[in-house]
């Protein structure tokens, strides 16, 4: 292809002729520069040519190439991300499905934490199956197998079998098929990965001689890479295992894998001189070379460290530590053992940390306490739910924009121990620092600021990528980190952990969050990484609301500049004709002073002529909604005249009995038509201020459910007081009725004052209460709280509880809520069809031992099927006026109680979402101990 191109000229399948040139130059000739240079050249005409057709496929084979190409390993991730993306923008599901694989292999590669990747190998996993793509499906299970077992989500270190997975059924499926033999090949590299990370040398070698066979099936240099990397390991392991005659077969593929990792290394020491480094202090280790052996791990150790690669450091200082030991110094084995251990659970191989655990028990012991040239900030173990929501409630809390902007960069220093942040937000497309927080002993000083952004202030190449792919940027030691230690702010102040944050709000980039810290490297560790991404989705969205607030203030001092400049007449009435306060305009329109109003001689029916009465009585529809729209009456002045206006109102509360009126003099307009001009303008803005307060006054949904709830057991009482009454009347007065009518009150009495305690714990920010409780009486306290909402959008509410249900324990009013909102969303789903029945079921279940579940299915639209999972993210919603945080709050409040939220498609059409809670082990022990004590008895 590459040769046509050249003599015939190009198309734009050369664009993916030369990127393929140049993975042969540099997968079977060695020569990666003009490997790289072909593949740059491929790459270059596609983004100039616009070509969508094969820009996956090319973004794809370059992405494999710049692994081992000059440079650094995180070059090739946003390739590889951009490579689905081009993928589904042509519909390519082929080369969609390769790119997620892909992807997998350039986290492992960077040493990213395992927790991203697992994540990202489930969503992969996902999109193959259902692209019924089942090569990708195997590629990235052998991928997943490797991540599960090194997180300790397998029953055995270096193990992939778990309880959906079976390792001889799945390499029985591979050698079925010739057709699968990619899939075999990184199966078996992954495996022997697994293998030797666990201790198990003689199992990973012949992991290690499959993979071989099939090696040529490998169109990644990366993967081969990792295969001799770590057959190299496992060989230089077993050789101290084996008989001295079969050393020899071991060490010779050792030469082998050496010489290849060296190759490489010379290429991209970034990628590949710390296991270059490694094998070669293994192979010195064998032949007695101590010295060049200790030189070796150490410039293995410093050279992972200094690009980032955590896990070939962890793997380094793991081997040192046996080399030290082995020699019988203790103490360096021990650093280097606790060395391994942080870098492990640095990367997320929590297996790997348990095993260390087991073997070395003094790694568990407490560190020292940190030094006093630490910067302060949250010890990682408080990390938990509880600084999850101090985080949150401190940034959504604060409404003044100044205010919040400090808030945020304070806590970001705390939170992260940070010596320095800055916080950019971006106006009309440019870059501008709006706060600068400094470490001053144990405080934070922030200064506002509206400053452009320079190169003294922060490293721009840092900043320009987070604002081009919005991903965040962490490094742990900014100046051995490639590819942005050149930046010249980096180069001049010796940066050591920089993290740059973007501010996200519903998918648009509002602004960044830099912070670093000089003192120390990987002060921003991957433990921390949740709060502070938590931290800044909570900062887009807070300041983003700020900015409105800050707009509705200013909205709101026209609004109160409005009423003391007596434009126009406003007044507040109730239902029976008073006017309870108003305005000095108002009063000089109507002739009367303030006076008049505190004695209550003001009452809106009598300034109302009889003529005109009937027009100001609100009307049917108008009580139901609490508005009443702008209209022309008359008034009568204290002397009797009247004076023509322009009066509307609102209720505070749909159907309350007090609400605003704005009353405008038409005097002016009927006498002049320059006037009338003027009246008009005051028109439209008592329009537009009617509205507002309409709008803002609106009091909830639920208003007539709890009247409704309350007036019952109040109604009921007054019916068995006059029972009562009339029992004591007789002759004789029968006194066990009168007592049975009073009990009745009594219980009616509890029965309205729970209902008003349900609503109150409702409403209150209540602290969380962990208590046994019946889950059919809490549900069916929200069903009669729902009820009459129900009836009002015509919704059938139906119920079905499971008898005998055993007590669950948490926080009765956070359950509560979560079902209120479940129903509630169901109400309004239901609310926009017109097909067919509303029908709405809530529902309970025992699913002993387990716990209890909870549905709620609705019988609207439905959900669409490929965003199920997405309504429980923050911030997203399908609702025109949605915030988006009610699912998430939801999901967060079931997780905190140890159970799980879930949504689904009902069976003839709209949703069902379910949540479990676990049963309390408390009860279950008792009952259990009590069956025992029977059966003993018996």
């Amino acid at each position: 292809m590459g040769n046509l191109s050249l003599e015939h000229g190009n198309s734009d399948a050369s664009c993916y002729a030369y990127t393929a040139v140049g993975n042969v130059l540099g997968l079977f000739f060695g020569d990666y520069k003009a490997a790289f240079r072909f593949g740059e050249l491929g790459l270059d005409m596609a983004e100039r040519s616009g070509v969508e057709r094969l820009k996956a496929r090319i973004y794809l084979a370059f992405g494999n190439l710049a692994k081992s190409s000059p440079r650094h390993f995180a070059a090739g991730r946003p390739i590889a991300r951009h490579a689905f993306e081009a993928a589904l923008r042509a519909g390519d599901l082929t080369y969609a499905a390769f790119s997620c694989n892909n992807v997998l292999t350039q986290l492992l590669a960077t040493g990213n934490p395992l927790a991203e990747v697992q994540r990202e190998a489930e969503a992969g996993l996902d999109f193959a199956r259902r692209s019924k793509f089942g090569l990708v499906v195997d590629l990235i299970t052998a991928q997943f197998g490797l991540v599960r077992t090194l997180c300790g989500r397998t029953a055995m270190l270096g193990s992939f079998n778990d309880a959906d997975f079976d390792e001889d059924r799945f390499e029985q499926h591979l050698g079925e098929d010739p057709r699968l033999s990619v899939a075999a090949c990184l199966y078996w590299i992954r495996k022997l990965q697994a293998r030797l990370l666990a201790g198990d040398h003689a199992t990973a070698v012949a992991a290690a001689e499959k993979a071989e066979r099939l090696l040529w099936m490998s169109p990644a240099i990366f993967e081969r890479a990792e295969y001799h990397f770590y057959a190299a390991l496992a060989r230089a392991a077993l050789c101290d295992a084996v008989p001295v005659a079969a050393r020899a077969r071991h060490r010779k593929a050792l030469a082998i894998h050496q010489r290849r990792l060296q190759e490489w290394a010379e290429n991209c020491p970034e990628n590949f001189a710390s296991r270059a480094a490694l094998v070669g202090a293994e192979i010195a280790r064998l032949k007695g070379r101590w010295y060049e052996a200790e030189r070796l791990y150490e410039q293995a150790i410093q050279s992972a460290r200094g690009n980032g690669l955590v896990h070939d450091e962890a793997l380094a200082c793991e081997l040192a530590a046996r080399f030290y030991a082995a020699r019988g110094l203790q103490i360096n084995s021990h650093a280097h053992l606790r060395g391994a251990r942080h870098c492990y659970m640095a990367w997320g191989a929590h297996g790997k940390v348990e095993q260390l655990d087991a073997l070395y028990p003094h790694l568990r012991e407490v560190e020292p306490a940190a030094a006093p040239t630490r910067t302060f900030g949250a010890p990682i173990e408080q990390l938990d739910l509880a600084t999850v929501i101090k985080v949150s409630q401190a940034i959504s809390g604060e409404i003044v924009l100044e205010r919040l902007i400090d808030t945020v960069l304070r806590t970001a220093i705390e939170q992260a121990g940070a010596e320095r942040g800055l916080l950019i937000s971006l106006h009309d497309g440019e870059s501008r620092i709006t706060a600068e927080a400094t470490t001053r002993r144990d405080a934070a000083e922030v200064k506002l600021c509206d400053a452009p952004v320079t190169a003294n202030m922060l490293p721009e190449s840092v900043l320009h990528y987070v604002l081009r792919t919005k991903e965040s940027v962490v490094l742990g030691d900014a100046t051995a980190q490639t590819p942005f230690s050149a930046d010249p702010y980096i180069c001049q102040r010796q940066a050591r952990s920089v993290l740059c944050l973007p501010l996200l709000n519903q998918g648009q980039l509002t602004g960044v969050l830099y912070l670093e810290n000089n003192l120390a490297a990987r002060v921003f560790a991957p433990t921390r990484m949740a709060v502070l991404k938590l931290l800044a989705s909570q900062a887009a969205i807070s300041l983003e609301n700020t900015r409105l607030y800050r707009d509705l203030v200013e909205r709101g001092a026209k609004i109160r500049r409005l009423v003391e400049a007596n434009i126009i007449g406003i007044f507040i009435w109730d239902s029976d004709g008073r006017i309870l306060e108003a305005n000095d305009a108002f009063l000089c329109m109507v002739g009367y002073d303030r006076a008049d109003l505190v004695a209550g001689r003001l009452r809106w029916t009598d300034l109302s002529p009889p003529d005109w009465l009937d027009d100001a009585m609100a009307t049917e529809e108008e009580r139901a909604t609490g508005t009443i729209p702008p209209a022309e009456r008359e008034y009568f002045r204290k002397d009797g005249t009247r004076v023509p206006v322009l009066c509307g109102a609102a209720a505070f509360q749909e159907g309350g009995n007090q609400g605003v009126a704005f009353v405008l003099d038409l005097t002016e307009r009927k006498r002049a038509e320059g006037a009338l001009r003027e009246s008009e303008e005051a028109l439209r803005q008592a329009q537009g201020q009617l509205a507002h307060a309409n709008r803002v006054d609106t009091m909830g949904q639920l208003t007539a459910s709890i009247a409704h709830e309350v007036n019952q057991p109040l109604a009921a009482s007054v019916t068995n007081a006059e029972a009562a009454l009339r029992w004591l009347g007789s002759h004789p007065p029968n006194l066990e009725e009168v007592r049975d009518a009073l009990g009745r009150i009594v219980k009616n009495a509890n029965r309205a004052g729970e209902v008003v305690g349900r609503i109150r714990a409702l409403i209150k920010k209540a602290p969380p209460r962990r208590e046994r409780f019946d889950l059919n009486e809490a549900v069916r306290d929200v069903i009669a709280l729902t009820r009459r909402e129900a009836v009002r959008h015509g919704v059938s509410l139906h119920s079905e509880f499971a008898t005998g249900l055993p007590s669950v324990k948490g926080d009765r009013v956070q359950v509560q809520q979560v079902i209120l909102n479940l129903v509630m969303n169901a109400i309004e789903a239901m609310n926009g069809t017109d097909e067919g029945e509303r029908r709405l079921l809530v529902s309970t279940q025992d699913q002993a031992p387990y716990g209890v579940l909870v549905a709620v299915s609705d019988s609207g639209p439905g959900l669409d099927p490929q965003s199920l999972d997405r309504v429980f993210e923050a911030f997203y919603t399908t609702k025109s006026t949605g915030m988006g945080m009610g699912l998430a709050i939801c999901r967060s409040t079931i997780e905190a109680h140890g159970g799980r939220l879930w949504a689904s498609a009902n069976d003839r059409r709209g949703a069902v979402f379910q949540f479990t809670l676990p049963l309390d082990r408390d009860e279950i022990a008792g009952a259990e101990e009590a069956a025992q004590l029977a059966a003993l008895g018996n």
